[in-house]
């Protein structure tokens, strides 16, 4: 089953780039629009349900053309990007990405993580039947695996993809310690480069879950060590 026909907006000045994934969305049942630089994405009439954003674009790059429609509205970005420097993920994540993936990519991981960003954003009524055993409690929470969320009582805290995917291993994995760099290893599946992206990941997570960082309830320090959940 194809999830509802949403609307993406790629820009990326590298008209192969465009051109394939605009047959492999398509091919998915979304409808999809490209343009050739950040400014024609700001100036498109009409908002997008996910905008897919090269770094290194012409006339206005990707972070600064993610920052305008961050400013407009809360639809979800994606940065593509030929840099795997830790300070490229670092700058895309903290100007507000939901996911960022560096070139080349597979057209699997692509499309997963595509489904993944629509699935969290979309409107309750419009998202597939959820399995309810798909769900991880740790201490008054629940992460939810079908959206890609926490539940707090009635509360639904979204997370990005990347923030999702270190909580699931963390409490998947209770108790153990996992270093920055294994964690890095675990999401990205590459060698970790520094240390900087997920330690910003760690801090957004627990802010939005509230946490104290001197005293964490939810993602717990093991000095020197690493982070784990009980």
């Amino acid at each position: 089953m194809k999830e509802e026909k949403a609307h993406i907006l790629v820009a990326d000045d590298e008209k192969g780039i465009c051109d394939v994934l605009s047959i492999l969305l398509s091919g998915e049942g979304y409808r999809v629009t490209c343009v050739g630089d950040g400014v024609s994405a700001l100036e498109y009439p009409e908002q997008a349900d996910l905008y897919i954003l090269d770094v290194n674009m012409p006339r206005m790059n990707g972070f600064m053309a993610g920052a305008e429609i961050r400013k407009r509205c809360d639809a979800p970005i994606i940065f593509l990007t030929a840099y795997s420097a830790e300070s490229d993920k670092v700058m895309g994540f903290s100007a507000g990405a939901d996911d960022y993936i560096v070139k080349p990519f597979s057209n699997a991981e692509l499309l997963l993580r595509v489904k993944a960003v629509l699935r969290r954003n979309a409107p309750k009524a419009l998202r597939q039947e959820e399995n309810p055993a798909n769900r991880l409690i740790f201490s008054d929470s629940v992460l939810d695996l079908d959206r890609q969320s926490v539940m707090r009582g009635e509360e639904d805290i979204p997370l990005t993809y990347t923030e999702f995917k270190i909580l699931e291993l963390l409490i998947k994995n209770r108790k153990r310690i996992f270093s920055l760099e294994h964690i890095y290893q675990s999401i990205w599946s590459e060698n970790a480069v520094g240390d900087s992206a997920i330690m910003v990941h760690i801090k957004n997570l627990r802010k939005k879950l509230g946490d104290n960082s001197r005293n964490p309830r939810y993602i717990k320090t093991a000095w020197g060590k690493g982070y784990y959940v009980d």
